[in-house]
């Protein structure tokens, strides 16, 4: 009897050794949310609860967009205690997360490490009493969930399995595909059944960086039919690669010439569709915007670094929509754009000596460092110059990074030979800009703040950040100026301007929608569009 005795004793030792390092996780294992709600305004509200308290912790909650991307971090504080309930409350908490269809909340992070895989998942109230696309688990009592994420390792030669797949997603939400090489060669037959659903995201990470790619804006039987192929047949091919030695030194050689500096690699990130016979197809995502993480080579400043565009055929850079963050002590960028192309990260440091002391000189600082914005001359931007139609077209298509390669204009007073004839052609394309109806665009002549407005509430559409404004709302949001009777199209895309944060007024009662814009007002405008839309941190 003896023997046993001990080996029962020695099966409870090691039974107690495992729980106790299993106790930090599990103390949070009821960590959860109660009136958690994601304003029609961007910001995200709730509670947070747990049967576990620690005053000596730093406990935070982190939100991320649709594609995976952390949006918004918020540290919370103890409360109360529940005695029903038996659980820890934590002060309702606040925070501006963006504007998307919905977001997800994680779990508390303590003093930074995460102690549950706890996800929650609400669509953003649109103004009408209802969230669209619900959350996960309803009501206003306490509730947590699984956002489900499992990771599958690819080989050297990019080969994934369809049936594992497939099984992943049936479920998780997320799927992580960790490559060993540079390219994973994903099977369409395991993807297509979850196209339709908004929460399925698929993440395709190496060394380089990450692409996360949300399944629903896969056009599968599109990129199919281009191939003449099945979606049985049809792959995707997935690319994240350090670019090549050409491609680099031209890279560092625009940086250089705009007196930059590059703070990245140079990382081609590229998604196809392959049929047979090694035939491929570009992938149409439409406006949506995908992101992409780029590690960087050192800390940064946001007001100063941008993510670029490298173009081998005419060696520009050219703006993308980055923000910046720190996430483990590691410093990284997240790239959104709708294509696929060399990214990379780069400093400026560029000013004008006509905008010291200026209203909108800090707009127009950042937009420069961005690429969006250029001065008249190397040195002076004339802020209070007035802007015309195609030079602001022109700034709303970089601000959007919009492909200006494609396309050509209809409009009958916009020569193929001009400037301003690709950039006119792609917000024409993206349907930023109406021409008139005679058919020109008057690329020449100046624009006014109401189509300024008008034209900057299209870009937030497109880019999927348009807040919306009901009648009432709109008569509500103009009432306050004595002049609004004055517009006269475009009553609905000023006052959601307005709603948006976009534009003031000229005055606390004055709009000036008739009158003409400057460079700084229009500089303002889009610095105020970028970040609407969270495509900069500031």
């Amino acid at each position: 009897m003896k023997p046993a005795v001990l080996k029962k004793t020695a099966q409870v030792t090691v039974l107690m050794l495992i729980i106790s390092v299993l106790v930090p996780v599990l103390a949070f294992a009821a960590t959860g949310f109660k009136d958690f709600k994601y304003n029609s305004n961007g910001t995200v509200t709730g509670v947070v609860y747990s049967t576990v308290y620690d005053p000596t912790a730093n406990t935070e909650v982190y939100i991320y967009d649709p594609n995976g991307n952390r949006v918004a971090v918020t540290t919370v504080t103890y409360d109360t205690y529940d005695e029903v309930n038996k659980l820890y409350i934590y002060k309702p908490f606040n925070v501006t997360a963006g504007v998307y269809d919905f977001v997800y909340m994680h779990g508390l992070y303590v003093n930074g490490t995460v102690v549950d895989d706890v996800y929650q998942r609400v669509g953003r109230d649109t103004g009408t009493g209802t969230s669209p696309g619900g959350g996960y688990y309803g009501g206003g009592g306490y509730g947590g969930g699984i956002w489900g994420s499992e990771t599958i390792n690819v080989g050297s030669d990019g080969s994934v399995d369809a049936d594992q797949l497939r099984n992943s997603f049936k479920d998780h939400d997320k799927v992580t595909l960790k490559l060993s090489g540079d390219l994973a060669l994903i099977p369409a037959k395991a993807l297509v059944d979850y196209v339709t659903d908004s929460k399925k995201v698929l993440v395709v990470v190496n060394d380089h960086g990450a692409y996360i790619i949300p399944l629903n804006v896969l056009k599968l039987q599109d990129l199919a039919s281009k191939l003449s192929v099945t979606t049985d047949e049809l792959k995707l091919k997935v690319t994240i690669a350090k670019a090549n030695d050409t491609a680099k030194d031209g890279v560092d050689k625009a940086a250089k010439a705009l007196g930059g500096t590059v703070a990245s690699n140079a990382v081609d990130f590229d998604i196809v569709g392959l049929g047979k016979d090694q035939q491929t197809a570009a992938l149409d995502l439409g406006n949506n915007y995908i992101s992409r993480i780029l590690p960087l080579s050192k800390a940064v400043d946001s007001s100063k670094a941008t993510g670029v565009l490298y173009n081998p055929t005419t060696s520009k850079l050219s703006f993308v929509p980055a923000v910046f963050s720190s996430v483990d002590g590691k410093n990284e960028a997240t790239l959104k754009r709708n294509g696929s192309s060399i990214y990379a990260v780069i400093e400026l440091d560029k000013t004008f000596s006509d905008i010291n002391g200026h209203w909108a000189e800090s707009y127009i600082k950042l937009l420069a460092n961005k690429l969006v914005v250029d001065g008249v001359t190397d040195t002076t931007f004339q802020p209070e110059r007035n802007i015309t139609r195609a030079e602001f077209a022109a700034l709303v298509v970089r601000a959007l990074g919009l492909d200006t390669n494609s396309g050509s204009s209809t409009f009958t007073d916009v020569a193929a030979g001009e400037w301003y004839a690709s950039v006119v052609s792609a917000a024409a394309n993206a349907r930023l800009v109406d021409g008139y109806e005679d058919g020109t665009f008057r690329p020449n002549a100046t624009i006014n703040r109401e189509e300024l407005a008008a034209m900057v509430v299209r870009a937030l559409n497109y880019a999927g950040a348009k807040p919306d404004v009901s009648a009432d709302k709109q008569t509500q949001l103009l009432a306050k100026f004595k002049d609004a009777s004055k517009i006269v199209w475009a009553n609905n895309e000023v006052a959601t301007a307005i709603d948006a944060g976009i534009i003031d007024g000229m005055t606390d009662d004055t709009l000036g929608a008739r009158d003409t814009a400057t460079r700084a007002q229009s500089a303002t405008m889009l610095k105020r569009l970028l970040s609407k839309a969270n495509f900069i941190n500031n």
